[in-house]
Formats: C-alpha cells, sequence, structure tokens
C-alpha cells in the first residue's frame, strides 16, 4: 500500500511538473512550438477569445456562440445595444447567449437555420465561418476557378461557397492548417483555428464593411521609411488602428542561413531576418528587431554558357515579429526582374583567373618551345606566350557557364512591396 501511494506521488509530481514545461506566456496548454501560437496569444492578450482555468483547448470546435462572441469582440460591437427580439426557438432570454446572438441577428452576422434555430452550442463548420468574413468584407475581383484550383480537395468544396472561399483567400483570411493544399471546407472549426481566422480579420479589419464595424479609422498623418533612397514609395500611413507600409517601399533584411542556389529547388522555403528595428524617420517602430520573414523560392535558372549567371526568384509572404505578431506580406528581391543573382565583380572576378591562369599556361609554352631550339630565344618566348595565353585565357573566361547564386548567413538583401503591408496596432506594439 505504500508503494502504491508513493507512486501515486511520483506520478503527481511528475504531472505538475510538466505543465510548465507545456505553457507558454501564462497559456498552460499551448506551447511555444504549437503551430498556431503567435495568434493564440493575440486574441487572448487582446480579450477576443479566453481561457479556462489558464487553458484554451486549442484543439476542441469552436461552438457558433463562442464563435460570435468572438467576432463581435473582433468588429467593435461586443457592446452593442440590442434593439431587436432574438428570433431563434433554441435561444432563450435568460440565456447568456441571448444578447450575443441578437446582436449577431441585429448587424446580420452570422445566421440561423431554416427550421428556426440558431444552434448556439453546436459547431460551427469551416466553410460557414469563411462564409461569415466574406459576409461582411467588401467584393473583389478574383478569379475563382484559378484560386482554388491550387487546393488538391477544392472539389470538396460546396457550389456556394466557391466564390466565398475565392474571395477570403484572395484577402489573405483564412486558415488551412497541417495541409496548406487543403482547404477542409466542412470540417469543424477548432479553436486554434478560430483563433487564426479572427486574428487575421484583426489584420484587415479596413475591408470590413462600415455597418458592421464598430471602429472607426482615423488617418493619424503620413510618415516615411527610407531604407533605400532609390525605393518608388517612403510612404507610411499612420492610423488611429494600423500603420501602413505602401507599396513600393523597399525594405532590407538579411539571410538567416546560408543559401546556395544548386541546393535549392522551386518550393523550397527561405527565411530572414531584420537585424535592427525598422523604423519610420519619423521614430514610429514598424518591425522590431529580430523578426523572421518567410518566404518561398518560385525558380531557380541555373547557370548558362557565356557567363549567365544563375537567378533565383523569391517570394516573402509573412513576418513574424519576436512578440509573435503575424503581418502579411508580399515582396520580392529589389533588382532587375526581381531575381536575386551573383553581382558583376563576382563574374568579373572569374574571368580574370582564366586570364591570369591562361598567361601563365601561355608564357610556360612559350618559353618551353623556345628553349628547345635555342636556348637564347627565352625572351622571345615569353613574350609571343604571354599574350597569346591571356588572350586564350579570356576567351575561355568568356565562354564558361555562369556562376551559382551563393548568399552567406546575414548577408543583407533589398526586396520592394508589392502591396501594401498593413501592421495592426495591438497592445504589445502600441
Amino acid at each position: 500500500m505504500k508503494k502504491l501511494l508513493a507512486g501515486l506521488l511520483v506520478c503527481g509530481m511528475l504531472a505538475i511538473n510538466t505543465v510548465p514545461a507545456l505553457a507558454y506566456n501564462g497559456i498552460d496548454d499551448v506551447e511555444k512550438a504549437y503551430w498556431a501560437q503567435p495568434e493564440i496569444e493575440s486574441v487572448v492578450t487582446d480579450s477576443v477569445m479566453s481561457l479556462t482555468n489558464g487553458n484554451f483547448y486549442p484543439e476542441n470546435r469552436i461552438s457558433r456562440v463562442e464563435f460570435v462572441k468572438a467576432l463581435l469582440k473582433v468588429l467593435g460591437n461586443e457592446n452593442l445595444e440590442v434593439k431587436s427580439k432574438v428570433k431563434f426557438s433554441d435561444v432563450a432570454k435568460s440565456s447568456d447567449d441571448y444578447a450575443p446572438v441578437a446582436r449577431s441577428q441585429q448587424l446580420g452576422l452570422v445566421y440561423g437555420y431554416p427550421n428556426g434555430t440558431f444552434k448556439p452550442q453546436g459547431p460551427i463548420l469551416r466553410d460557414e465561418a469563411q462564409s461569415v468574413i466574406s459576409h461582411i468584407t467588401i467584393e473583389g475581383n478574383v478569379d475563382e476557378n484559378n484560386i482554388l484550383s491550387k487546393y488538391s480537395d477544392s472539389a470538396s468544396v460546396p457550389a456556394w461557397a466557391k466564390h466565398v472561399y475565392a474571395k477570403t483567400l484572395s484577402y489573405g483570411i483564412y486558415v488551412n492548417h497541417p495541409d496548406e493544399n487543403q482547404l477542409r471546407p466542412t470540417d469543424e472549426l477548432t479553436r486554434a483555428e478560430a483563433a487564426v481566422l479572427l486574428y487575421r480579420l484583426r489584420q484587415r479589419l479596413d475591408l470590413v464593411k462600415d455597418q458592421y464595424k464598430n471602429v472607426t479609422e482615423t488617418t493619424l498623418g503620413t510618415e516615411h521609411l527610407t531604407m533605400v533612397k532609390k525605393a518608388p514609395s517612403h510612404e507610411v500611413t499612420i492610423t488611429n488602428l494600423r500603420n501602413v507600409v505602401k507599396e513600393g517601399n523597399v525594405l532590407v533584411v538579411a539571410f538567416n542561413e546560408q543559401f546556395k542556389s544548386k541546393l535549392h529547388a522551386s518550393g523550397d522555403g527561405v527565411t530572414f531576418t531584420n537585424p535592427e528595428d525598422i523604423k519610420t524617420d519619423e521614430g514610429t517602430l514598424l518591425i522590431p528587431a529580430g523578426s523572421t520573414f518567410y518566404g518561398n523560392v518560385l525558380d531557380i535558372k541555373d547557370p548558362q554558357w557565356f557567363n549567365k549567371n544563375a537567378r533565383v526568384y523569391v517570394q516573402m509572404n509573412k513576418v513574424v515579429t519576436p512578440d509573435g505578431q503575424t503581418v502579411n506580406l508580399n515582396a520580392k528581391p529589389f533588382y532587375k526582374d526581381y531575381a536575386l543573382k551573383e553581382g558583376p565583380w563576382m563574374t568579373a572576378g572569374k574571368v580574370a583567373l582564366y586570364t591570369v591562369g591562361g598567361t601563365a599556361v601561355g608564357t610556360g609554352a612559350g618559353v618551353g618551345f623556345s628553349f628547345i631550339p635555342s636556348p637564347d630565344k627565352v625572351g622571345t618566348g615569353i613574350a609571343i606566350g604571354t599574350p597569346v595565353g591571356a588572350g586564350v585565357g579570356l576567351v575561355t573566361g568568356l565562354v564558361t557557364p555562369g556562376l551559382n547564386y551563393s548568399a552567406k548567413s546575414g548577408e543583407e538583401i533589398k526586396v520592394i512591396l508589392l502591396e501594401d503591408a498593413s501592421i495592426t496596432k495591438t497592445k504589445s506594439n502600441l
């Protein structure tokens, strides 16, 4: 019996000690490495979603009314005055669900079912959540077939949801974890997925129609970013809700790891960082030092004859700050054709090596051939062999294949924004 009690005591102590190992920033069941940790921390910090006894329960499904409550907070309408009676038969006036469902009904956010019920405690499906996002955001020109064809399960998207998905995907307000190539439209939405979806919606409140939000965006002024003087734009719009780095601004970032084009292929991921804070000239912090810029290799063109160097095409899609904030990004290298390649000095150095090598060989040959018949004509052999060898070396250097692209860890490149980058102001960066 004593052994049993001792064993139970040890197990209990071990169980207690495992919690801090998983806990991160006060959320007991979400560790730092969890795929949605930054978004979960953000929505919890800003009271969009809440914890229960220190836990977030990220893998649990989120109920329809929980999603409504969080959505109302994102839109600034959690305290909207209720002016209409709830029409759903399964939502009692005495219920805690009544007020949020009434506000949702009043705004036209989340609809009920044909039988007159709302099913507040029922699950919300992924396509239903995307439908809500599509419904409350402004319209844009989207190519449904082109966008959906990129996903392996696009055929499972219901006909009514095809435009919904095309639109929200084009806006970057979606979630498709763990397989980025799948949409899983009829799966139940989890709390972690809801956190990501709502976080991304907060990043793009500018796309939400005015009638659905009680958050008025006011432009406070225009500041300037001159990391690169020849950038097409230097403007940054400062509002009460976000900082918008305008299309055409150029940032300077550095490779996180050594990169060699001959060791990479199209589709490979590549990351960069900013060693120093990215601030406006006026002093507003935009992206803190140590943030991670994520991108993908779009294509690699191998070196070609006649010194045509390899070309690497990279596109960045997001930046994650040290405190977990994610900013959608569309940026490419700020060079001709958006390509990374070795510069002219590297090419000139290679040709010079061929020329020097050819000179040495030519000189040696000239000396050898002149010495055999007449040792006193060595000088003549040098005079003839040196320029001939140099010429041969130069020609050889000029017709050989170009160089592969290589960058050291910490090597900096310039990238240009192809779209505005919206950086939402949160409690952590105000």
